[in-house]
C-alpha cells in the first residue's frame, strides 16, 4: 500500500493551482471540560480559530503577485477557499479551509551559499464561518453557524 507524503498534495488557492514546499493548516479549538465542585459535568464550547502558513518558490510567489496587482493591492486580496488534496493511489485526504486571507509572513530570506530554490512564506487566517471541511466532513455543527452563512 502506497501511504500519502507532501508529494502527493495539489493546493488550489481559489480558483488556481499552487506548487508549495510547505503547507501547514492548524485548528485552535478552546472548547473545555465543565466543571461542578471541580468534578467533570460536561462540554463547553470554546472559540475557535485557524489559521496556516505556505511556503512557494519564486515561480508560484509570482503567481500570487499578480493576484495582488489584479487586486490593487496585498491587503485587498479578497479572502479564498484553500483545498488541500492529497492521492496515493491508495489513501485520500482533502481539507478545505474557507475564506482565508493572506499575510506576508517572509518576503526575503537570502542565502548567498546558494544550492536551494528561493523561497517565500505567507500566512493566512480562515475567516469563513463554514470554516474547515475535512473530507467533505465541516469541523462545526451547523447549529454553531445557523445565523452566519
Amino acid at each position: 500500500m502506497k501511504r500519502m507524503t507532501g508529494k502527493n498534495f495539489d493546493v488550489m488557492m481559489g480558483d488556481f493551482l499552487i506548487h508549495v514546499q510547505e503547507a501547514s493548516l492548524d485548528i485552535d479549538d478552546q472548547s473545555t471540560v465543565a466543571k461542578t465542585k471541580g468534578i467533570p459535568d460536561g462540554q463547553l464550547d470554546g472559540e475557535v480559530g485557524a489559521s496556516g502558513s505556505i511556503t512557494v518558490n519564486t515561480q508560484n510567489f509570482k503567481k500570487i503577485v499578480e493576484v495582488a496587482k489584479s487586486a490593487g493591492a496585498w491587503r485587498a486580496i479578497e479572502p479564498f477557499d484553500m483545498n488541500f488534496t492529497g492521492n496515493s493511489g491508495s489513501e485520500e485526504l482533502s481539507v478545505l479551509a474557507h475564506d482565508c486571507q493572506l499575510r506576508i509572513a517572509s518576503l526575503i530570506d537570502i542565502d548567498s551559499s546558494g544550492g536551494e530554490a528561493h523561497t517565500h512564506t505567507l500566512d493566512y487566517d480562515v475567516t469563513g464561518p463554514d470554516f474547515v471541511h475535512i473530507d467533505g466532513v465541516p469541523y462545526l455543527r451547523p447549529d454553531e453557524i445557523r445565523d452566519l452563512t
